[in-house]
């Protein structure tokens, strides 16, 4: 069976058109693999305090740094022990030693990546993009907690320390959803 050259270049296309989908749809598809899956020490955001508290304890230790922007960044503790299933209220330090404004926005993650998916948090500075004025320091907290539910990983269940780390990011040209929702009224603001 012979295919002309207009189905060869018809089916060309289409394979162009999904790939080039495809590659659009990949970052999207890859960040909530990772929040529902944890993978990659992605931890979850949690709406309520969990209900049980178990007698096993477990270290989290807690680290700080500093990728593209002139700050001081530190955590005011360097670990917690805690249950799993209690809260744990932990702050960060940030410092602007500079003679201007700095917006940031953090990233973060847990080691090892496999403890992500038991690591909840239910309030954290890394939520939304930070502006530290020159000369400031702030005080960041983080509310969280480690899941019980990590007994029932028969890997998990052995875990004892866990390290959760945050870098900032310099978030001027950063174009996240929020700024392209500001943008957008923007420039509704501005037709109008």
């Amino acid at each position: 069976m012979r295919l002309s050259n207009t189905k060869v270049a018809l089916i060309s296309v289409g394979v162009f058109t999904g790939m080039l989908g495809l590659g659009f749809a990949s970052d999207p598809l890859y960040d909530t693999f990772c929040k529902v899956t944890g993978f990659g020490g992605t931890t979850r955001i949690a709406n309520a305090a969990p209900e049980m508290v178990v007698d096993q304890m477990i270290d989290v230790r807690f680290d700080a740094n500093v990728a593209d922007v002139p700050l001081m960044f530190r955590p005011l503790q360097t670990e917690q022990e805690l249950k799993l299933g209690q809260h744990g209220l932990a702050f960060y330090e940030v410092t602007n030693p500079t003679d201007r404004e700095v917006r940031v926005i953090a990233s973060y993650n847990v080691t090892p990546h496999y403890a992500g998916l038991y690591f909840n948090k239910l309030e954290c500075f890394c939520f939304e993009e930070r502006v530290i004025a020159p000369g400031e320091t702030k005080k960041l907290p983080i509310v969280y907690f480690v899941s019980a539910d990590m007994l029932e990983d028969r890997v998990a269940k052995s875990l004892e320390t866990i390290t959760l780390s945050y870098t900032f990011f310099d978030s001027s040209s950063y174009s996240g959803e929020e700024k392209a929702a500001q943008k957008g009224a923007a420039n509704s603001a501005n037709a109008g």
